[in-house]
């Protein structure tokens, strides 16, 4: 088996050929930092322009490192929810035409669940049922993972999330985008107990919904003051710029920790697997360990390079290709995240 899965659900455009070992034969990652850095965030319509202009050629790269023609492959794959819109279809569209050109089946792929299903590609052995925590730039969501196939939600952020804090905080503190590498290098030479920062919704036992923006908040009062519409002349030494983003970002690892624990307690699983962009950060990381080893819950991270967007978590299409799980050819996108809890 061969599958091709595509990535665009934000502002990587990534593709991947799979084996059905969950070998990767070929992967490329186009990234677009270098277009919303002045920005400081993604601006969808550039993210959607550049997938256009980078679609083609990312996914001919991939073929040629695989050593795998159109005609080789069994089925496209391709995330279709949730994302951008824009650079969804792009994706969705490129998919599509792939299919009709080689006569492939068509597989859609979440790419949230894909997240998750990253860690299973690293750990090389069964993972489910598990907690699937994903932490990135516009997610921040526990699920029950019943299989690789079967997810109910537990909880998600209410406002922010938490790499969206990040980014925003980045740039309060001068910081360059993306701030989630930019805070953590910042955080190194920072004391994390400096400022005392609100952990919204940690000490509720009753949810597992996360909420970064009253943090952010803080953040900015703590800086310019209460009422003040902008920084103005505001200045920060390096230390307190150490001090902000040490102390933000153990706020913020205290939540996600806080309640990836007890999304276990309340389903009585033992296995933990985190992925996003967020999951990347070594503060988060150590910590996630730390609790794991505690309590004895058997812990799975994505690897560094599965973290952010890519199209090798895309493998999860093999599981749907197993399961028979194929879709027609009028598959729309579905860009926001439905909020059903099971």
């Amino acid at each position: 088996m061969r599958i091709l899965t595509i990535e665009t659900t934000c502002d990587e455009t990534a593709a991947a050929v799979i084996g059905d070992n969950l070998e990767v034969l070929g992967s490329v990652v186009a990234s677009q930092d270098e277009l919303h850095h002045m920005y400081g965030g993604v601006v969808p319509e550039i993210a959607s322009r550049a997938h256009l202009e980078r679609i083609l050629p990312v996914i001919d790269e991939t073929l040629r490192r695989s050593g795998v023609a159109l005609a080789d492959l069994d089925a496209v794959a391709v995330a279709n929810t949730p994302g951008l819109a824009g650079s969804l279809l792009v994706g969705l569209v490129a998919a599509k035409a792939l299919c009709v050109a080689a006569d492939l089946p068509l597989i859609a792929i979440n790419h949230l669940q894909a997240h998750v299903y990253a860690c299973r590609i690293s750990a090389g052995c069964e993972v489910f049922p598990c907690v699937g925590m994903i932490v990135s730039g516009g997610h921040s969501s526990l699920y029950r993972c019943r299989t690789a196939l079967e997810f109910d939600l537990l909880g998600s952020t209410i406002d922010d999330a938490a790499g969206e804090a990040f980014d925003k905080v980045a740039s309060m503190l001068g910081l360059p985008y993306p701030g989630g590498p930019a805070i953590q290098k910042a955080a190194e030479t920072g004391n994390p107990k400096a400022y005392r920062f609100p952990r919204s919704l940690l000490g509720d036992r009753e949810v597992l919904d996360f909420s970064f923006s009253g943090l952010k908040t803080a953040v900015r009062y703590t800086i310019a003051g209460p009422g003040k519409p902008d920084f103005g002349n505001i200045h920060l030494n390096e230390t307190q710029v150490a001090d902000l983003a040490a102390s933000f970002q153990e706020a913020v690892v205290d939540c996600l920790v806080g309640k990836a624990m007890l999304a276990l307690e309340k389903t009585g699983l033992n296995t933990l697997c985190v992925g996003g962009g967020v999951a990347a950060n070594s503060r988060f990381r150590t910590r996630l360990g730390e609790e794991a080893e505690r309590y004895g819950v058997a812990l799975h991270a994505a690897p560094l390079h599965l973290c952010t967007d890519n199209a090798v978590m895309g493998a999860i299409a093999v599981e749907r290709f197993r399961a028979g799980c194929f879709e027609s050819l009028d598959l729309d996108v579905l860009p926001g995240l439905v909020r059903n809890k099971g």
